[in-house]
């Protein structure tokens, strides 16, 4: 019979491979490996056409994992930046209060004591550690050289809230901060600019005049959410910043660390009643300190990274649904093409489900292809993206295997209704069809 149809065109091998197929059906035993060969010899049979068909998918895949991987590392960023910020921070900072109605600025008010730190860790269970602040600029000189920098007066408990981590050395202890030690701990900017190669520990710089010894360097941090450069800094014990610095008996900040993110806000609110209270302000006065919260602003900023980056990915996906549309097309105009062939597929003893079978294969073959092609110029995507923009691009597992299931599902998806369309033709009116 095979024989019959040579004089159609002389397309012999797809013809039989595709008759071939349909004897495999017989007694509904499908040969897989029968289809798949149907179906590439049909699709390859027009290369350029089929080309063009699988590029929209190839753009969508492509453009899905591109923006995936982009957003997951503007995300690590801000969620570094979060993580910079501190151990679940509370930032408690002296100044806010209105007199007269003239509001004064930051660390402007004098209110804020080392007793009110205490009373904080005491009474607010939320609070797991804190640590007094006072910082202000100045001139530090090592030999001959000299940077303006500044520094800050904590206790040691301000490395843990803060997240900060030696490099070298040792911080200073609780006895240091009793006795108000003339040492100090350095960033990586100020070790740089003092000390070059040389290794700082132990040597002796003076900081406003005041000669510290150099106790311990810190991991570099970066720059912080303002912009300002983390490492450039000098740490020293704030009873030293107190007496011998700047003078004074009050202190600039409490900086704190919530037992959880959750506890943050609650944290927040129960140290505000405690100072109110130690502070003897009235219900109608104002606060004479400000209760910062820099975690909501990157909380903002993550949120609307993943915000952009679902919007992204939708755009993206239009490429998949145009991609799809083409898919559709191509199989319409395929089954117009071999209304003659399907015919005789009919007449030989294929059923309905044999000849939609073979139509979605090959829709299917198309998308996969091109789900297939995406992926890969979407993972070289997004590495010459991260080389460029030095960015430290993470593959996504989820989104390549996402990527290939929903290539997969616009095949069948816009591959069903040609294929249906193929199986209800009425093969008498098919092999009649010129």
């Amino acid at each position: 019979m095979l024989h019959e149809f040579s004089f159609w065109g002389g397309r012999l091998s797809q013809r039989e491979s595709a008759i071939r197929f349909c004897l495999s059906t017989e007694g509904s035993v499908v040969n897989y490996a029968a289809m798949f060969q149907s179906a590439l010899v049909a699709l390859l049979r027009n290369k350029m056409r089929s080309i063009l068909t699988v590029l929209g998918i190839t753009i969508g895949i492509a453009a899905v994992i591109c923006v995936v991987a982009i957003g997951k590392a503007g995300q690590a960023r801000v969620e570094q930046q979060l993580n910079s910020l501190g151990d679940n921070f509370v930032w408690i900072e002296a100044g806010g209060r209105a007199v007269n109605g003239v509001r004064t600025g930051t660390h402007v008010t004098k209110t804020l004591v080392m007793a009110d730190a205490v009373a904080i860790k005491n009474q607010v269970s939320l609070i797991k550690s804190v640590s007094p602040n006072l910082n202000d600029p100045g001139q530090v000189v090592y030999g001959n050289q000299n940077w303006h920098t500044s520094y800050r007066g904590v206790s040691p408990e301000y490395f843990e809230i803060k997240r900060w981590y030696v490099d070298q050395g040792a911080i200073f202890s609780p006895d240091d901060v009793d006795r108000a030690a003339d040492v100090c701990v350095i960033g990586r900017t100020v070790r740089e600019q003092l000390f070059g190669v040389e290794d700082p520990l132990g040597k002796v710089i003076r900081l406003n005049g005041l000669p510290c010894k150099v106790v311990a360097t810190l991991q570099p941090k970066g720059l912080s959410l303002s912009g300002q450069d983390q490492d450039d800094t000098i740490i020293l014990p704030y009873t030293t910043a107190q007496r011998k610095l700047k003078g004074i008996t009050w202190l600039d900040d409490i900086l704190c660390s919530a037992v959880s993110q959750d506890a943050v806000k609650i944290a927040g609110q129960e140290a505000t009643a405690v100072l109110r209270d130690r502070h003897h302000l009235r219900p109608e006065e104002e606060d004479d300190f400000n209760i910062r919260n820099p975690e909501d602003i990157i909380q903002a900023q993550l949120d609307a990274s993943k915000t952009l980056t679902i919007l992204l990915i939708a755009v993206a996906s239009v490429s998949l649904i145009v991609g799809g549309i083409g898919i559709m097309n191509v199989m319409l105009v395929s089954v117009t093409e071999r209304t003659r062939e399907i015919g005789v597929r009919v007449a030989v003893g294929a059923t309905e489900g044999a000849i939609q079978l073979q139509f979605l294969g090959e829709s299917i073959l198309l998308s996969l292809v091109g789900g297939a092609a995406g992926v890969l110029f979407g993972l070289a995507g997004s590495y010459l993206v991260g080389q460029t923009l030095h960015w430290p691009i993470e593959m996504s597992l989820q989104a390549v295997v996402v990527a290939a299931v929903f290539s997969i599902a616009v095949g069948v998806f816009f591959g069903y209704y040609p294929a249906r369309k193929a199986s209800r033709l009425n093969p008498i009116e098919a092999l009649r069809y010129e």
